[in-house]
C-alpha cells in the first residue's frame, strides 16, 4: 500500500471518528479526565488535560453531522474504487 494524500485523509477520518465515539461516563472519568475535572479558576491558563477534554467534547458535539456526510463518501469510493 503506498503512501498517498487519500490515505493520509483516511486515517485523519479515522482518528476524528475514534475521538467522536468517545463515552464519557464510560470511558474519560475511568482515566480520570471527565468534565468535573480540571476546572480552573478566574485568569488561569487551563492545563492541557482541560484542553483536550475541551477538543475531545467539541469534537463530539461539532462534528457529530459532517461525520456521518464524510464517512459515507468514503464508504461510496472504497466501494466504487476498491
Amino acid at each position: 500500500m503506498a503512501f498517498t494524500l487519500y490515505s493520509l485523509l483516511q486515517a485523519a477520518l479515522l482518528v476524528v471518528n475514534a475521538v467522536a465515539v468517545l463515552h464519557e461516563e464510560r470511558f474519560l472519568r475511568h482515566v480520570g479526565w471527565g468534565s468535573d475535572q480540571g476546572i480552573g479558576g478566574f485568569g488561569e491558563e487551563p492545563g492541557i488535560k482541560a484542553q483536550l477534554t475541551n477538543l475531545i467534547r467539541s469534537v463530539r458535539t461539532v462534528m457529530r453531522v459532517p461525520l456521518i456526510a464524510v464517512n459515507s463518501v468514503t464508504i461510496v469510493l472504497l466501494l466504487l474504487f476498491g
